[in-house]
């Protein structure tokens, strides 16, 4: 180390050539908001010199562009992204994401402690930074079967590895407030360490007692009030804009230079076809900057605040002795990365081919019984039933009470009224557990869709209007070794095979991409009218998302964090 510091000081000063010199470019200076002309040298993975001329064995000009700190993603599960760590790396680097903290409780939730070997192994070999927050609700609640469960004493061997920067979001914290003793065991476990949070309309007194434990982030603030009250009880907001939770527009008021310390982004879940047509954190920063957000507090937001906020204290600014995760942007208003730099690398395909492998885990995880239509019926005599209700770009759901047809064959859905038939069908092999409930919101005219990405314990979950179609894509599933599937009148329409875990594609981003067009495409023919009906869908099972879910022992009134039948007197 001596000598690599040796090597960065005679860089610094300019007395010999510098490992890579980008030149002629200008640089965002996060404190001050300038954009300072100056090359940039850098010596291994650390910068050495700004503000002046250097010379470099290798040197790039950059002349008429601007650098940005390389961008991190504070929250995301890569696993929902469908596609592995290493294709994640490549779909995301090349966009200025230089740092993913992860938490893998997806994967977790259906394999446990291997799940997360999985990752660290991963995040030891891709060239972005990919740092692990150790799944702290695995599963998320007691109203639900996962494949597995992690205790303090299954998370504590991982505690040290030095990609592990602490303990993942909080979800179950009614457990909290109810002084749960295995959350109790898990938060005492990390105090000192960063814990993130998951408090979805979180407030007053019960948010106070939940921060008490230490937490010290939340994902899951939806509105600009709310997020006013957290930053004042001194939570680090961490403003979400996926596939899915769409929370930008409603957190744009509170992403101000003033608040830019305490703020940072993440995406929670983006999959790549989004990415593809969007953009991932640089579609938030561009986004932000037409909604009159000022470069500053944007760009602070995605790079040094977000480092602060997790301590990555190496990394976040353009400044000599800081990590060299940078980023050569066209001009700051459309942060579009023409070149990268991870750690004092050129991002290129050589750097991505160079990668050791890392094997697939978690063939042959969909253990779920073969079904029949009639298993579907509805058991309920009455029509008048609760409905979840879908917020299009939400995971929030309402809890609605309508009235539905009854028959012979018990309560089915109404297409008028945008209602169909949702089922939850265990699939760890455990129960063979099946609930049937309504949902409200889809469009669907025909057929059914399915799914094996469900938050969070990754039970089957279809939404249709037919039955027969319902157990079609369900059986599906099975033979596919899980993930999506589109059908109609009996016949499988499209489908995307997620083997790994039921999870994540084995093939690359590109023909997971094209393979959700023609998904989405098949969706939107049976008459779906939500952008992405598939990660919609995958929320429905989630019992810590207010306020009405479904998992596979039943309907869950999450408000009350209890079950409720779908009948009403």
């Amino acid at each position: 180390m001596s000598e690599a510091l040796a090597r960065m000081i005679d860089h610094g000063l300019g007395r010999e050539p510098a490992d890579l010199v980008l030149k002629g470019g200008r640089f965002f200076d996060l404190v001050s908001g300038e954009l300072v002309e100056s090359d940039m040298a850098i010596s291994g993975d650390r910068i050495v010199g700004t503000c002046g001329i250097y010379k470099g064995r290798e040197e790039i000009d950059v002349s008429g562009r601007v650098i940005v700190p390389g961008f991190i993603d504070t929250h995301l599960h890569i696993e929902s992204s469908l596609i592995t760590p290493h294709e994640f790396d490549r779909c995301v680097l090349p966009r200025g994401i230089t740092t993913a903290i992860c938490d893998p409780h997806e994967i977790a939730n259906v394999l446990g402690a291997e799940g997360i070997r999985y990752f660290l192994d991963s995040a030891e070999r891709t060239v972005m930074d990919i740092r692990v927050q150790l799944s702290s609700c695995v599963p998320a609640t007691h109203l639900e079967t996962a494949g597995a469960r992690l205790g303090i004493e299954d998370l504590l061997p991982f505690a040290g590895h030095p990609k592990v920067i602490g303990l993942a979001e909080f979800m179950n914290f009614p457990g909290v407030l109810a002084k749960d003793p295995q959350c109790l065991a898990k938060l005492a476990a990390f105090q000192g360490r960063h814990i993130d949070g998951h408090a979805p309309l979180l407030r007053g007194e019960a948010l106070n007692a939940y921060l008490a434990t230490g937490i010290r982030t939340d994902h899951e603030t939806t509105s600009a009030d709310e997020a006013r009250e957290k930053l004042r009880k001194g939570v680090h907001v961490l403003v979400r804009e996926g596939s899915v939770s769409r929370d930008l527009e409603a957190l744009i008021p509170i992403i101000t230079e003033r608040h830019s310390p305490f703020i940072a982004l993440c995406t929670d879940d983006r999959n790549p076809l989004d990415i593809a047509d969007l953009g991932h954190l640089d579609h938030m920063i561009r986004t932000a900057i037409a909604r009159g957000v000022e470069p500053l507090a944007i760009y602070r937001a995605a790079s040094i605040s977000a480092a602060r906020g997790f301590g990555l204290s190496d990394r976040g600014l353009v400044a000599p002795g800081w990590r060299a995760d940078l980023v050569v942007l066209d001009m700051l208003e459309s942060c579009r990365a023409e070149k990268v730099i991870a750690a004092g690398r050129v991002v290129s395909d050589a750097l991505f081919a160079a990668r050791e492998p890392v094997p697939a885990v978690g063939r042959k995880s969909v253990k779920a019984p073969r079904v029949q239509a009639s298993q579907f019926r509805s058991s309920s005599n009455s029509g008048r039933s609760r409905v979840i209700g879908v917020v299009p770009g939400k995971i929030i759901t309402e809890s609605l009470v309508l009235d539905l047809p009854a028959g012979p064959n018990g309560v089915s859905g109404d297409i008028q009224k945008d209602v169909a038939k949702i089922a939850v069908v265990e699939r760890h092999g455990i129960n063979g557990n099946i609930a049937v409930g309504f949902v409200q919101g889809f469009g669907l005219q025909g057929g059914a869709i399915a799914s094996t990405v469900s938050h969070d314990s990754h039970n089957i979950c279809a939404v249709g209007v037919s039955d027969a179609d319902i157990a079609i894509a369900v059986n599906r599933l099975g033979d596919i070794e899980g993930g999506f599937v589109v059908v109609r009148d009996g016949a499988v329409l499209a489908e995307l095979a997620l083997p790994i875990a039921g999870l994540m594609s084995e093939e690359p981003f590109e023909a997971v991409r094209d393979r959700l067009r023609e998904l989405r495409a098949a969706a939107f023919s049976l008459g779906s009218k939500l952008d992405e009906p598939f990660l919609q869908l995958a929320f429905l099972a989630l019992p810590v998302i207010p306020h009405l879910k479904i998992t596979d022992r039943g309907m869950v009134d999450v408000d009350r964090f209890a079950f409720v039948g779908t009948e009403m007197n």
